[in-house]
C-alpha cells in the first residue's frame, strides 16, 4: 500500500470504468484505511462501443446501465462520494477550456484534497482523457505552490516509458485483488468479455497472475516550464 497518509483524495476521470482498470486497487486500499475519496466522473460513457457480450444494452439504454454500473463499482472500491458531472461522452475535448478548469477548481476548493489522481497529460491516448488531464493540471497550476495538492497521473501511451521513464510509484495491490475484481465486474457492459478471457486463461492452466491484479503505477506530475508549454 502507498505509505503516505492522505487527508482526502480527489479522483477525476471522464468515463465509468476508467477508475476500475487503473486505480481501483489503490483506491480500495485508501478506502479500507478510512481515507475519504471523492470520485468525479465527467460522463456516463454513453458512447461506449460495447453493449455487453452477448449484448444486453441498446444505445438508448446504455447511459442508465453505465450509471448503475458506476455506482456498483464505487461501492466495491469503498468510494462514498461519487459525483457524476453530467458532460457528454466523446465531447469533453470540445468543452470550453475555462469552463473545465473552473469545474476542477470548484471540486478542489470544496474537498481540499491532499492528493489528486487523474490521467497524465499527453500520455493518456483518448481525447476525453487528455482534456480531463489538462483541465486538472491547469486548475492545480493556479494554486500557490505551497498549497498545491500532490498530483498523480496514470499514463499508458506507447511512448510513455521512452519519454517519462519508469513510473514514480508502483503500488502492490494484491491484498485488495478481490475488490479490484469486483470493481471491474461491476462495469459488465464494458469489461465482461475481458474478464471472460481472463477466466479462460486461468482454466487453461496459466497460473501467472494478470498484472491488472498485482500492481498499479503512477507518475508524479512534473512541474517544469518546458512540459507546461506543450498544452
Amino acid at each position: 500500500m502507498l505509505a503516505q497518509e492522505e487527508r482526502h483524495i480527489l479522483v477525476v476521470f471522464p468515463h465509468p470504468d476508467d477508475e476500475a482498470f487503473g486505480v481501483s486497487g489503490t483506491l480500495a486500499q485508501y478506502a479500507n484505511a478510512g481515507v475519504p475519496i471523492t470520485y468525479a466522473c465527467l460522463t456516463l460513457g454513453e458512447m461506449g462501443r460495447n453493449l455487453g457480450n452477448p449484448p444486453f444494452a441498446t444505445r438508448e439504454s446504455l447511459p442508465e446501465i453505465r450509471r448503475e454500473e458506476l455506482k456498483k463499482a464505487a461501492e466495491a472500491i469503498g468510494i462514498q462520494d461519487l459525483r457524476m458531472m453530467g458532460l457528454r461522452d466523446k465531447t469533453v475535448e470540445f468543452e470550453d477550456d475555462e469552463k473545465m478548469v473552473q469545474m476542477m477548481t470548484s471540486l478542489i476548493n470544496e474537498v481540499n484534497p491532499s492528493l489528486i489522481i487523474t490521467f497524465y497529460p499527453n500520455y493518456a491516448v483518448h481525447p476525453d482523457h487528455e482534456a480531463t488531464a489538462r483541465a486538472v493540471v491547469r486548475a492545480v497550476r493556479r494554486i500557490d505552490e505551497e498549497q498545491r495538492p500532490r498530483l498523480y497521473g496514470v499514463a499508458f501511451a506507447n511512448n510513455t516509458l521512452d519519454e517519462l521513464g519508469e513510473p514514480d510509484i508502483v503500488n502492490d495491490i494484491r491484498d485488495v485483488k478481490e475488490q479490484k475484481m469486483n470493481a471491474m465486474k461491476a462495469h459488465n457492459s464494458q469489461t465482461g468479455w475481458m474478464l471472460q478471457e481472463e477466466a479462460k486463461r486461468q482454466e487453461e492452466g496459466d497460473t501467472e497472475e494478470s498484472n491488472w491484479f498485482t500492481d498499479e503505477s503512477f507518475y508524479n506530475y512534473r512541474w517544469n516550464k518546458d512540459f507546461e508549454e506543450t498544452f
